[in-house]
C-alpha cells in the first residue's frame, strides 16, 4: 500500500477541533500535523480536503448482520458494505443467528466468515444460555466484545431465564456483559391487559405500551443490582427510558465505570408521535418511547451518563414487518445512515461534532479495549472518515446498500455527507462507491 496525505482538513479528534493533515502509511497512521505541513513529507498521494471534516472511523458496537441463516434479509458482505458507505468502519454483531453464536465452533465459523467477506472490521458477541456456561470457559478475551444476554425476550429467543444461571454468569466472567434488558413478565403482563381491551391485533401505537418505561427499567435495575453484588462489568444496550438513566452515574470517567450503558441513534432520533408516520417501520425492541424520554437520552449523551451510540442495525424484509404490533417483525436497518443522522443533530444544536466522535469512536474504543482504533493517532490503524458538512442530500431507495432495500430514513434530507471512508488504511468507499476489494480485519481486545 502507498503512503496517502490528507491535507487542510478539519480533525475532529479527542476533544477537538483543528486545521491540519494526517499521513497514512500502509495500515497505519504514521503522523498528525496540526497547521502546516513540514516540507520533506514525500506521499505517493495527496488528498487536498478544504472544507471537510476528518474523523475516525465509526465503531458500531451493536449490529445484527443476519449471518449465518437469516442472510435473506442481510448478510456480512451487504451489511458491511453499508457500513463503510456511513462511516462505519468496525462493527460488533450479535449472536441471535441461526444457529445462535453460543458455541465455540459457531463463533469461529464467523470469524473466518469476516475474514473472507466483510469490508469493515468485524467482531462478534458470544451468546450466553441456560446452559452453555462450560462453553463461555473455554473463549479467547482477546477475540471477543464480550457476552451478550437478553434479559426479556426478543429477535432470537435467547432468553435467560434462570435466576441461578445469572447469578454464575455474572460472578464468573471477567469480560463485560451486555444485556438486553426488558423485563418479561411485565411485557407479559401488557400484552394480556392490551388485548383484552382492545383485541388480539392491537396497531403499533401500543408497542411501547406493552414493552414500556417500566419493563425497561425493571430488568435494568435488577442488571445492576446483580453486577453491583458481584462486581461484573455490565454494559446496559439500547437504553430507551429516561428513568433508566438514574442507574448511572454522571462525572464518572469512563475507566472508572464498572456499569456502562448505550443509546441508539434511532432512540435519539424518533418518538412515539411518529408512530403515526412511519408505523412499524420504527417497531424496535426495545420501543421507541416519548419526548420526554427522547430529550432525557439526548442530555444524557452530553453530561455524561450514557457511555455510547450505536446502532443496533437489524434488517427485516418489509414483509417480515407487516402486521400489527404484536406480529410485525422488531428491528430495522440504520448503519449507513448512523453517523450523517448524529451529524443532524449536530447541525440543529442539540451535540457537538466532538461529542458524536467521542461516543461513536472514541468511547466504543475504550469500554472495548479495542487494540489501536477508535483516534487518530499515530501508530493507530487509519480507520477514518471523511466528511462533507456542506451537502445537501436525500436517503432514497437508490442509495441505500441494505440488502433489505429500505431505511426508516427514506426522503430524509441530510446537510452532512460521507465522501471517503478509510478500513485500516486503505479506500473502503468512495464518491458513492464501495471498493468490493477491501477486507476489514478481525478486532484484537487488549
Amino acid at each position: 500500500m502507498k503512503r496517502i496525505l490528507l491535507k487542510n482538513v478539519l480533525i475532529i479528534n479527542e476533544g477537538r477541533s483543528f486545521k491540519g493533515s494526517v499521513l497514512i502509511s500502509h495500515q497505519i497512521i504514521e503522523s498528525v500535523f496540526e497547521g502546516e505541513i513540514p516540507e520533506n513529507i514525500v506521499a505517493d498521494e495527496v488528498i487536498d480536503a478544504t472544507g471537510k471534516l476528518l474523523m475516525p472511523g465509526v465503531i458500531d458496537d451493536q449490529v445484527h448482520f443476519r449471518e449465518p441463516g437469516l442472510t435473506h434479509k442481510g448478510d456480512l458482505t451487504s451489511e458491511s458494505r453499508a457500513a463503510v458507505a456511513g462511516g462505519v468502519t468496525t462493527f460488533m454483531d450479535m449472536p441471535n443467528t441461526k444457529p445462535q453464536t453460543t458455541t465455540v465452533a459457531d463463533l469461529e465459523w464467523k470469524l473466518e466468515r469476516g475474514k473472507e467477506v466483510s469490508a469493515a472490521n468485524y467482531s462478534f458477541f458470544f451468546g450466553g444460555t441456560n446452559d452453555n456456561l462450560e462453553e463461555i470457559r473455554k473463549l479467547d478475551r482477546s477475540r471477543i466484545p464480550g457476552l451478550k444476554l437478553f434479559l426479556g425476550s426478543s429477535t432470537g429467543n435467547m432468553l435467560i431465564d434462570k435466576k441461578e444461571t445469572l447469578e454464575r454468569i455474572f460472578s464468573e466472567t471477567e469480560m463485560i456483559v451486555a444485556v438486553h434488558a426488558e423485563k418479561e413478565e411485565i411485557i407479559q403482563k401488557n400484552i394480556a391487559y392490551y388485548t383484552h381491551l382492545y383485541g388480539e391485533d392491537p396497531d403499533i401505537s401500543f408497542h411501547s405500551k406493552i414493552r414500556s418505561e417500566e419493563a425497561c427499567y425493571v430488568a435494568s435495575a435488577e442488571a445492576v443490582e446483580l453486577a453491583s453484588r458481584l462486581n461484573t462489568r455490565l454494559h446496559i444496550l439500547h437504553m430507551s427510558t429516561a428513568k433508566e438513566l438514574s442507574l448511572l452515574e454522571s462525572g464518572t470517567p469512563l475507566k472508572n465505570k464498572n456499569i456502562t450503558a448505550e443509546v441508539c441513534v434511532h432512540h435519539l432520533w424518533f418518538t412515539d408521535k411518529d408512530y403515526k408516520i412511519y408505523g412499524n417501520k420504527i417497531k424496535w425492541n426495545p420501543a421507541i418511547k416519548t419526548v420526554y424520554d427522547r430529550d432525557a437520552l439526548r442530555e444524557g449523551i452530553n453530561n455524561g451518563k450514557v457511555d455510547i451510540i450505536a446502532t443496533d442495525h437489524a434488517p427485516h424484509l418489509l414483509s417480515e414487518k407487516a402486521g400489527s404490533c404484536l406480529k410485525a417483525a422488531s428491528g430495522g436497518p440504520f448503519i449507513q445512515h448512523s453517523l450523517v443522522t448524529m451529524l443532524e443533530m449536530v447541525f440543529q444544536g442539540i451535540f457537538t461534532y466532538e461529542k458524536v466522535v467521542e461516543k461513536m469512536a472514541h468511547l466504543p474504543a475504550e469500554l472495548f479495549r479495542i487494540d489501536r482504533r477508535g483516534y487518530i493517532r499515530p501508530g493507530y490503524y487509519a480507520d477514518l472518515v471523511l466528511v462533507d458538512p456542506d451537502h445537501s442530500w436525500a436517503v432514497t431507495k437508490e442509495n441505500i446498500l441494505y440488502k433489505c432495500g429500505w431505511s426508516p430514513l427514506e426522503g430524509t434530507l441530510f446537510s452532512h455527507k460521507v465522501w471517503k471512508t478509510w478500513v485500516n488504511g486503505e479506500i473502503a468507499y468512495t464518491d458513492g462507491q464501495v471498493k468490493d476489494s477491501v477486507r476489514g480485519m478481525e478486532v484484537r481486545y487488549n
